[in-house]
């Protein structure tokens, strides 16, 4: 039984043709062997598995073989190769040093590849500079690394340097497919794509993952035994978790992802392959953008099948969404409810990229109880009866279309004529803000009604409890405006006689101690600011019905003068008297007598208790 021999070993590239996906470097190095132009030091650098070191082998044989030699000498005594992981130190490149003195015995030079060798020391380095600038004429280095940037620049400097690029997934499907032809396996081209793809563009990764496969499936590679193989998600399950989310089918969408849990996947590696679905879909849409899709013939079309099913506007809200949650899925600490959230969020979206609306949502097939008086139903031709209408919204709207006016119709109608009444009769209030808030619709509202002169013994209620959300005016704009005067209309109609308003005489302690009253209660419910200003000074009688309280600056009387409402309502409701009134002063000598900086809050406390100034001096305290 022969030695198994890795794919890696086996196929290794023996000339510069054979190299798969750095055409541009193996081109620049045939022409500068070719032309005799070629540097004494040269640096390789790149990423793992990209041929570095294999492209610096074939460079050590192409420069000694002069034609009188086989195609299988390989020039052993020629080429030495030193793993510079393990031999870092001054003492291994003083040795390296000293060998390169000495010329080849077979060829012409002699080739001395050096691998990672960004994991020399800085002295080693330092020991290697000279020889490197002024090397004999028959010593050639090739230095290969994956890490460029730990290279000294005075290194840098006295090499010619060749950046390899990643093996991409086309060129790395058609490798394998050429290996899996040479071994006499059929392999469908989505287990070669997805292979190509776990490699993450090195080929030795390939083509060890080809043998792993191989191993587990034999002669017929299935795109089935890859993904079980490799442990990656089949991309089966984001085309039909995609459907789902199109569907807004939320309770499906997470049974997917729990069956995925289920198959050993973790929930980190379903969203960023989501997004990276999104992503294919995405490029799907524009005919130029088509070969960035790094999959199968058999893929592509259901990729392009989906993508047009799907807007560039979804597809943004959707990559946006789930590239959140790839970004805080580590430090989430329920990550599996993140996950489930994200797909439900992408599941309320719509095809136009908006999220839907939860309330147009929960309104939908909602039951609405009408019971209305008999005097509503005059001219409906309804029997004078007890009369309850229960149906749904959609109901009401089909009834509505229909050509022939109905009863359900015309109550609708009469609906939307209370309702724009209370619209009318509603007053325009100012918030905290100076806003105007306008209510809309019809509140809670009980109507009860006899019908004694139509001979209905009977009490029918309607009820109609549909709430809208208020709208905000700006206090700035021409509807607050009309809102306001409106509202000035709508008092000066609703004035009442003042004569029959309670006139009560109180004392000014009673004042005072409902006024402390009110503050202690504003001051729970957390208006800090009013309370504060409020307290700041005692109020005072003037008259029966004026109230004076003098204030340190005109700040504070602004700030009770805009919020007095309150204060005044209150007070004349405990005070049982509607004629009161507050008059307000600013006197900038009451300010002395609050403390704000630490200065004067010191100063109030020596004023009460000399002894504390001893204090300060005895423990050299400061302010």
């Amino acid at each position: 039984m022969e030695p198994f021999i890795v794919s890696a070993r086996k196929y290794r590239p023996q000339t510069f043709k054979d190299v798969v996906g750095q055409q541009a470097i193996t081109n620049t190095l045939l022409n500068a062997i070719e032309n005799n132009h070629l540097a004494q030091a040269l640096l390789f650098c790149g990423p793992r598995g990209v041929g570095k070191t294999t492209c610096a082998r074939i460079l050590a044989k192409q420069i000694n073989h002069d034609g009188t030699q086989g195609a299988d000498e390989d020039f052993a005594f020629n080429i030495f190769e030193l793993d510079a992981a393990s031999n870092n130190s001054v003492d291994d490149i003083r040795n390296l040093i000293d060998q390169v003195r000495i010329p080849p015995q077979v060829g012409k030079y002699k080739v001395y590849i050096i691998d990672e060798v960004h994991m020399l020391s800085a002295s080693a380095f330092n020991a290697f500079l000279k020889t490197l600038e002024e090397p004999p004429k028959h010593a050639i280095f090739i230095l290969a690394t994956t890490e460029k940037h730990k290279i000294i620049p005075t290194i840098l400097s006295r090499c010619q340097i060749f950046d390899f690029k990643r093996i991409t997934v086309k060129d790395a499907t058609e490798y394998l497919k050429y290996i899996a032809e040479s071994q006499g396996i059929e392999a469908d081209d989505d287990a070669l794509h997805i292979i190509a793809q776990k490699a993450d563009g090195a080929m030795r990764d390939a083509l060890s993952i080809f043998d792993r496969v191989v191993s587990f499936s034999g002669k017929q590679l299935t795109r089935k035994a890859v993904t079980e193989n490799l442990n990656v998600l089949d991309y089966d399950t984001y085309f039909r978790t995609t459907d789902l989310i199109l569907e807004h089918n939320i309770p499906e969408l997470l049974l997917l992802f729990n069956k995925t849990l289920a198959l050993g996947f973790d929930g980190h590696h379903f969203i960023s392959g989501l997004a990276s679905h999104f992503r294919d879909l995405m490029v799907c849409q524009h005919q130029n953008t088509i070969a960035l899709l790094e999959v199968g013939e058999g893929a592509k079309k259901l990729y392009l099948e989906q993508s047009s099913k799907v807007s560039k506007t979804f597809l943004l809200h959707a990559l946006g969404i789930a590239n959140d949650c790839d970004l805080k899925y580590k430090t989430s600490k329920n990550q599996r409810l993140l996950v489930e959230l994200t797909l439900m969020k992408l599941a309320s979206i719509d095809f136009e990229g908006q999220k839907k609306n939860p309330e147009s949502v929960a309104l939908d097939q909602k039951t609405v109880e009408f019971i209305a008086p008999a005097s509503f139903f005059k001219g409906l031709n309804i029997p004078k009866e007890k009369t309850t209408k229960v149906a749904t919204v959609s109901d009401l709207q089909n009834d509505q279309s229909a050509q022939e006016p109905k009863p359900a119709a015309q109550a609708v109608e009469k609906i939307d004529s209370i309702q724009k009444a209370d619209e009318v009769q509603s007053d325009a209030l100012p918030n905290n803000r100076g806003s105007i808030v306008q209510p809309t619709g019809i509140q809670s509202a009980q109507v009860a009604e006899k019908q004694e002169s139509e001979g209905v013994g009977e009490t029918v209620v309607k009820k109609v409890d549909i709430k809208k959300p208020q709208n905000r005016v700006s206090g700035l704009s021409i509807s607050s405006l009309k809102a306001k005067k409106a509202h000035e209309l709508n008092k000066k109609d609703n004035s009442v006689d003042e004569s029959q308003l309670p006139r009560d005489i109180f004392t000014e302690g009673v004042m005072q101690g409902h006024w402390a009253d009110f503050v202690q209660k504003i001051d729970n419910e957390g208006r800090k600011i009013l309370a504060s200003n409020l307290h700041s000074d005692v109020p005072k009688l003037l008259n029966e019905t004026t109230l004076w309280i003098e204030l340190p600056n005109s700040t504070m009387k602004k700030e009770i003068e805009r919020e007095q409402y309150d204060l005044m309502e209150y007070l004349k409701s405990k005070l049982n008297n509607h004629f009161i009134s507050l008059k307000i002063t600013v006197n900038e000598e009451t300010a002395k007598k609050f403390a704000f900086t630490p200065e004067e809050k010191y100063e109030k406390l020596r004023e009460k208790n000399p002894a504390i100034d001893l204090l300060r001096k005895e423990f050299d305290l400061d302010l």
